[in-house]
This record gives C-alpha cells, sequence and structure tokens, in this order.
C-alpha cells in the first residue's frame, strides 16, 4: 500500500503557504488604502498635509518643513474714541499743570483745552511754561481760547502756539471736528473780542454755528468753549452765550464742556433758561481744573448735582456711538467723579 502521508504533509504545507500569503496581501492592501487590519473602514488617523508652496533657500527654512499658517481671530472694532482734558492749565509758577500733564501721560485720546491756556495774558513767553508741560501733547490737543489767552491782542501767543489747530478754513478762531461718530464744536467764547455781534445768533460766529450744525449728520453732538453759561463757581453764570445754547439746545446737543471757574461742576441736563430737561437737554461740565489755582464756590445755582474744589484733575469723556462715559480724575486726594448717559 502506497504511503500518502508525504503528500498530505505537502498538501498541508502548500495550504500554510497559501494562507500566509493571503494575510501578507490583505495588510499590503490595509496600507495602500489607509486602513489597519481589522478596522471597520473607518479613515486612518494620520492625515496628510497638503504640499506646501516652494520656499526661497535664502529664508533659511525647509519646504518640507514649513509650518502651516494659522490666522488668530483678531478683533476689527477700534476703541471708541476718548476725548480728555480741562481748562485754566498753565502758570509759569504753580506747578498744578505739571500733576495734571502727568495723567495725561497715562491717557490715550484727543486732548481738549477749555480756554485760559497760558497765565496771565497768553503771551508768547507764557506758552514756553505750557509747552514744557501740556505741550508734549500738542499733536494731538484741539484748543479752546479764553479770556486769559486774549491778555495779549488778538490772541497772538494762542493762534501762534497752536496754528491751524486752533481755527477753521477761514482762519476764524472757532472750528469743529468729527470724533468717532460724535461731532465736535470748540467756539470763542470771548464775545467781544469775535467782532460786530459777539456771540449773537447773527453774528458771524454764530451762522457759521447754525451752519456747521445744521451740516452735521451724527447723533452725538459736543461743544466746548471757555466762560459756563452756568456756573456756581467765582465768575457765574454768563448770559453772553446763551445764543450758543439755544443753537446747540435746537439741534439735539449733548454735552458742553467749559472752564473759566477754577473748579469742577457737573449739571444735569437743561435748557438754555436753566429748566431742567431729561429728554432734550445740554449736560454741561465746568473743568477749569488744568493747573491753575482753585477757587471756593459762590452761589449754587439750580441744576448742579455735583461740585469739588479740591484738587486738579481732567475730564475724560469716552465716546459711545449712543452715549458717553464721563470720569473726573484727579491729581491727588479722594474726590471723583464718573457716570454714563445716552445720546438724544
Amino acid at each position: 500500500m502506497t504511503d500518502r502521508r508525504p503528500l498530505v504533509r505537502g498538501a498541508g504545507l502548500l495550504v500554510v503557504a497559501f494562507v500566509a500569503t493571503l494575510v501578507i496581501l490583505a495588510g499590503l492592501f490595509a496600507v495602500v488604502s489607509g486602513r489597519q487590519p481589522g478596522s471597520s473602514g473607518s479613515p486612518s488617523a494620520i492625515a496628510v498635509a497638503p504640499s506646501a508652496a516652494p520656499v526661497s533657500p535664502s529664508l533659511g527654512v525647509s519646504p518640507s518643513r514649513v509650518p502651516s499658517a494659522t490666522v488668530s481671530p483678531q478683533s476689527s472694532q477700534a476703541p471708541d474714541p476718548v476725548l480728555v482734558g480741562a481748562g485754566d492749565i498753565a502758570d509759569c509758577g504753580p506747578s498744578g499743570d505739571e500733576e495734571t500733564a502727568k495723567l495725561l501721560d497715562t491717557i490715550e485720546g484727543t486732548v481738549f483745552t477749555a480756554g485760559d491756556n497760558a497765565y496771565p495774558e497768553g503771551t508768547a513767553a507764557q506758552f514756553k511754561c505750557y509747552d514744557e508741560t501740556w505741550g508734549r501733547f500738542k499733536a494731538r490737543t484741539r484748543p479752546a481760547v479764553g479770556n486769559h489767552d486774549y491778555g495779549t491782542k488778538g490772541a497772538a501767543g494762542y493762534l501762534a502756539y497752536f496754528g491751524k489747530a486752533a481755527v477753521n478754513e477761514n482762519g476764524e478762531p472757532w472750528y469743529s471736528f468729527d470724533l468717532g461718530t460724535w461731532h465736535v464744536v470748540v467756539l470763542n467764547s470771548e464775545c467781544s473780542e469775535t467782532g460786530v455781534g459777539g456771540c449773537k445768533t447773527d453774528s458771524p460766529q454764530g451762522k457759521w454755528l447754525a451752519a456747521d450744525l445744521a451740516a452735521s449728520t451724527a447723533r452725538c453732538t459736543l461743544a466746548i468753549w471757555h466762560e459756563p453759561r452756568f456756573s456756581s463757581g467765582f465768575h457765574g453764570n454768563d448770559r453772553t452765550v446763551g445764543p450758543f445754547w439755544k443753537l446747540l439746545y435746537e439741534a439735539g446737543a449733548d454735552l458742553v464742556v467749559n472752564g473759566h471757574d477754577h473748579d469742577y461742576e457737573r449739571f444735569a441736563p437743561q435748557t438754555p433758561d436753566g429748566v431742567e430737561d431729561r429728554e432734550r437737554g445740554i449736560r454741561e461740565f465746568v473743568v477749569g481744573t488744568g493747573g491753575t489755582n482753585l477757587r471756593k464756590f459762590e452761589e449754587i445755582v439750580p441744576n448742579s448735582e455735583l461740585r469739588a474744589a479740591v484738587n486738579f484733575g481732567v475730564l475724560k469723556l469716552t465716546l459711545h456711538p449712543s452715549g458717553y462715559d464721563w470720569q473726573f480724575i484727579p491729581t491727588s486726594g479722594d474726590f471723583s467723579d464718573s457716570g454714563s448717559a445716552p445720546c438724544h
């Protein structure tokens, strides 16, 4: 009888070899197709990066190792603008303007002055004292003129120092500009110095103001000048600037900022006649705290909400598209003031 065991053994070896070949082929198929042996068909966790663009050898970067470009999301929204400043500033003797200038060093934004920039007569020599302190912000300053600046005929020292920043396109010492979404008007309250008609509505400045307000499309408006219509300070109320208030009120303006009295005072929104008006009234700030000597208050007038004459300081206004924040920042001491309000 023929022994068949070698044939069976050989056949078994062929079967083993065949199975092994199938296993190897399956593994190769898995690698080529991006699947792992035994997987259910899900893609491999290893991603293939797209080919990188050629890189110049001068950059010292190997093309095979160029990192993928990752762009971090950044806000395209610019911060709302800031307007900060005060009036009654530089006196060559006292150091109050040095102290308020140090505050401005820490606050970005547009700097305003509310008149009486250089004491006592606004001469070119006295403006050198201004230049030593607030002068370092000259490039971002929008000034207003005051009565002491007119101690030099025609406010020549003031106009020479600030130049085109202090006048409009016609060379007149009043002007306007837009800051963010706000319209800002800077006026000359030295009515006897402004020519025929003074500050009346039919004066050159009054007609200019009416036309400027009519041309503005801004929702929010503020005005800056030196002598306040309402004040509980040493000088008190000034009726000669009443026409400014009338035109601004009719145009729906929101804020007026003044100096002249050497103190800080905040008023409730009111009409040109001093009647409280929370819906359409103009809020007034007196900020004569830029550096010259402070004075005590006299008669407290209606609608005065807060007053202090205890430290120098600046008023910071953050101008939002539909409202504003205010903050009085002192050079020292505990007194401060802050709040928020919508535009009309």
